[in-house]
């Protein structure tokens, strides 16, 4: 009779070929950590089957709510989300175990030609046709044309990334942009023809980040899982995710943040955050940052709440809450 320690740990995941590479991955780590075995149990979610685009269904939770309900229902012992996709409320019968390192945030440009977005738009006779279903980054990718004095079409897209990079292959797209984590999962970050600096587009609130989740009741569990969590990813995406609620908009809305730890020698001192959020056609962006103190301890995460929350207000009194509507693609 095999017993509760011994048993294959069930881990809930979407189907698709990047959700499968990082649970793979987590998988291994939990192995590792636990000497139990780990079986992958796929799960398609709303937002996997939903032909619309993702500002039109609410975006918010439309990948996490499936694995939320198996986890309930003890159908699977504990599941990996991208961080992004996460409602910023957090159920209370559900535990965040673990955020482990955070892959890099930026957002990766797959131009034709192997171009740059700054040759993209050299052209004056060629508006480039870019692929993003993120407002976010079309309200960026548009103000970065405009800053130059060009101007671009971005065209919504779904699919996966296989799907998505076809669309340029084919010629029908002069470029898509993607996450640069996903690309890196899966073992095609060389294709990326550009690295986007934040400086020009702010990924989205905990994008890189992975979330391991698993029921309250499962304490144990838990915190096993915790030992896979890094304070300093988890201090940042904390602070991206609370200006991101204060701002009160889910995560197809047009709001881009990125927190940075600054080290000195010795350790990390403090913490940037950046946020933006603007119309999708680039004509207005509300940008701000502010710097704060590295929580004291990795369980004191009033510091970067407060943070978050304070910039949403700033950028609020800028005008943002007049851009949080925008969802026309």
């Amino acid at each position: 009779m095999t017993d509760s320690t011994t048993r294959a740990l069930r881990l809930g995941t979407r189907r698709s070929k990047l959700a499968m590479a990082q649970s793979g991955q987590v998988a291994e780590a939990v192995r590792a950590l636990t000497g139990r075995p780990v079986e992958l149990v796929e799960i398609t979610t709303y937002g996997d089957t939903s032909r619309e685009h993702l500002a039109q269904i609410g975006g918010t939770g439309v990948f996490v709510s499936a694995l939320r309900d198996a986890l309930l229902a003890g159908e699977i012992d504990f599941a990996v989300h991208s961080l992004k996709d996460l409602p910023t409320t957090q159920p209370e019968d559900l535990t965040l175990a673990a955020i482990p390192v955070r892959e890099d945030p930026r957002d990766a440009l797959i131009a034709r030609d192997g171009l740059t977005f700054e040759q993209l738009t050299a052209d004056e006779g060629r508006v480039a046709r870019i692929g993003t279903g993120s407002p976010r980054r079309m309200a960026q990718l548009n103000a970065w044309a405009r800053s130059l004095g060009r101007r671009v079409e971005t065209v919504p897209i779904r699919g996966n990334i296989d799907t998505r990079i076809g669309f340029v292959e084919k010629g029908e797209l002069d470029a898509v942009v993607l996450a640069a984590a996903g690309l890196t999962r899966i073992g095609r970050i060389d294709e990326a023809t550009q690295l986007l600096s934040p400086d020009v587009v702010l990924p989205a609130p905990g994008q890189g980040a992975l979330a391991i989740e698993c029921a309250a009741v499962n304490a144990d569990l838990a915190a096993r899982l915790a030992e896979l969590d890094d304070p300093d990813t988890r201090a940042a995406v904390t602070a991206e995710r609370s200006l991101l609620a204060a701002l009160e908009a889910g995560c197809s809305a047009p709001v881009g943040a990125l927190a940075d730890l600054k080290r000195d020698e010795q350790a990390v001192t403090e913490l940037h955050l950046r946020g933006v959020v603007g119309t999708t056609d680039g004509s207005t962006l509300v940008q701000m940052s502010t710097t704060g103190h590295v929580p004291a301890s990795p369980d004191d995460v009033s510091t970067p709440l407060h943070m978050g929350r304070e910039l949403a207000a700033e950028m609020l009194a800028k005008g943002a809450a007049g851009l949080m509507g925008e969802r026309a693609l």
